[in-house]
């Protein structure tokens, strides 16, 4: 933990930059934090797709995640609208993750195959 001193030493405000990213106190034009996550997030990645189906946390409404597509967040989204488009379901991209609303383990693991993808279907 960090002493007083060393808390209290830092910039406090200052108008030369404008707005600053509170992780690595840079300007928010030069920030290079989610350009960083992103390669971090793509480097552990082992290039096996997996399709689970998920209800925890959702109050008993079945999602269909998809984990694991190697493709950056730009990427995700526009993947993510046609395999919606494909199941005729809404569904969001969250940290790298593919959530389709509804059970569409079957659709979307032939739609992934035909994509290219080395797909598993994980979980129950």
């Amino acid at each position: 933990m960090a002493s007083l001193r060393d808390q209290l030493g830092g910039l406090v405000y200052s108008t030369e930059q404008g707005k600053t990213c509170p992780d690595c106190r840079e300007s928010v034009n030069n920030c290079q934090c989610e350009s960083v996550s992103e390669q971090q997030r793509l480097a552990t990645l082992d290039g096996i797709v997996r399709i689970r189906r998920e209800t925890s946390g959702r109050k008993g409404k079945g999602v269909t995640t998809i984990s694991g597509i190697p493709l950056t967040d730009a990427e995700l989204k526009t993947l993510a609208k046609t395999l919606k488009k494909r199941c005729g379901t809404g569904g969001a991209v969250k940290d790298g993750v593919i959530e389709i609303q509804g059970d569409h383990r079957e659709t979307l693991q032939q739609a992934l195959t035909s994509l290219g993808y080395q797909v598993k279907l994980a979980g129950g």
